[in-house]
C-alpha cells in the first residue's frame, strides 16, 4: 500500500540547504511528496527531539534527507518504535541508500518512497548507539576527525575524504592493544583497526565477504592485521582494489555480541560517519526487528556502482 504522503514528515540536516545543490534537491523531493511537511533542526538542537517530536505530532513515516550520518540518527530516535524510516540521500557516499537500492536523484527517490512499503530490519548497536552501516575503533576513527577539517578547508569532495586517509596515515604510530570478547572466544589482539559491519552493500563494494552473515542478522568484525605505517597503505590499496584477503590482511569474526576492552577509559568511536568517545569496555549487539524502513518496490529500485 502507497504511503501516504499527508503522514510523512521530512526532517533535514540544518547544512543540506546551505549549498544551492543540496536546497533544489529538497525543494524537488517536496514538490513530488506534495502534502508532505518538512523540518529542520538547528544546530546545537537535539536530532533525537526533533524526530521525536515529530512522531508524538501523528507523523507515520519519517523521511531522513542528508547524508549517512544524518541517516542513522533519525534510525537511532526511531529504533524500538513503529514509525517508518525512510532515507532521501544529500550525503558523500549515500552507503545506505545505495545499499537499499534507492535512486541517487531527489524526484526519483521521493517517488520510490511514496511507492514503498515498510520492513522490519535488525540494527547494530555499540554501547546503546545505533549504527546501519558501520561502527569501527582504531585508525578509522581518527580519519574522520582528520576529514572534518580538510571539509573546512577544501569543501565535501571525494577527493578530499581521500585525502584526509594519507594524512592520518602519515601520522600513524603504532596499533592498539584490545582485548575482543564473543560468546565463543576471547581474543587479545594489536590491531590498528577493527570494523564492525552491518551493511552487505558496502562489503560488496570492497570485495569482502560477510554479506552472507549480515543477511543472517549477526555483526561482522574484521580485524586488520596491518601494524606499521606501510602495512597500512598496503591494505587500504588492496581495499580499493577488491583484494583484500582472509587470514593474510584481516581476521572475520562474526557474532551477535562482542565486547572489546582497552587499558583506556575511553576510546574514540565511529559510527555511520559520526564519532564520539564512549566508555569502554565497548559494548557491540545486534537488536532484531529493532526498526522499520520503507523499502522501494522492485519497480523503483536502481544498481548503483
Amino acid at each position: 500500500m502507497p504511503v501516504d504522503p499527508a503522514s510523512i514528515c521530512v526532517i533535514a540536516n540544518p547544512h543540506s540547504g546551505r549549498n544551492s545543490r543540496d536546497a533544489e534537491a529538497i525543494d524537488t523531493a517536496m514538490q513530488v511528496f506534495g502534502t508532505a511537511t518538512l523540518r529542520r533542526w538547528k544546530m546545537g538542537e537535539d536530532l533525537a527531539q526533533t524526530v521525536k517530536e515529530a512522531v508524538a505530532d501523528g507523523f507515520t513515516t519519517i523521511v531522513a534527507a542528508g547524508g549517512d550520518g544524518t541517516i542513522m540518527g533519525v534510525a537511532n530516535a526511531l529504533a524500538g518504535t513503529d514509525a517508518n524510516l525512510a532515507v532521501l540521500p544529500l550525503g558523500t557516499f549515500n552507503y545506505y541508500a545505495r545499499g537499499l537500492r534507492l535512486p541517487q536523484e531527489p524526484d526519483a527517490a521521493a517517488r520510490a518512497i511514496l511507492n514503498g512499503h515498510p520492513h522490519r530490519i535488525a540494527v547494530g548497536t555499540v554501547n546503546g548507539q545505533v549504527f546501519l552501516n558501520n561502527a569501527s575503533l582504531g585508525i578509522y576513527p581518527s580519519i574522520l576527525k582528520q576529514r572534518e577539517s580538510v571539509y573546512a578547508r577544501y569543501g565535501r569532495w571525494r577527493l578530499a575524504a581521500h585525502w584526509s586517509v594519507l594524512k592520518t596515515f602519515m601520522r600513524y604510530r603504532k596499533p592498539w592493544n584490545v582485548t575482543l570478547r564473543t560468546p565463543t572466544e576471547t581474543r587479545v589482539l594489536n590491531t590498528p583497526l577493527i570494523f564492525v559491519a552491518r551493511s552487505a552493500y558496502q562489503l560488496e563494494r570492497f570485495g569482502l565477504p560477510g554479506g552472507e552473515e549480515i543477511s543472517n542478522d549477526d555483526l561482522v568484525l574484521f580485524v586488520a592485521h596491518a601494524e606499521g605505517r606501510r602495512a597500512l597503505l598496503k591494505l587500504t590499496w588492496r581495499l580499493l582494489f577488491r583484494g583484500v584477503k582472509l587470514g593474510r590482511d584481516v581476521d572475520l569474526i562474526h557474532t551477535g555480541h562482542a565486547t572489546i576492552s582497552t587499558p583506556k577509559n575511553q576510546l574514540l568511536v565511529a559510527y555511520d560517519g559520526e564519532k564520539s568517545r564512549m566508555e569502554t569496555p565497548l559494548d557491540f549487539r545486534i537488536m532484531p526487528d529493532a526498526l522499520s524502513i520503507i523499502l522501494p518496490d522492485e519497480a523503483d529500485t536502481v544498481d548503483t556502482p
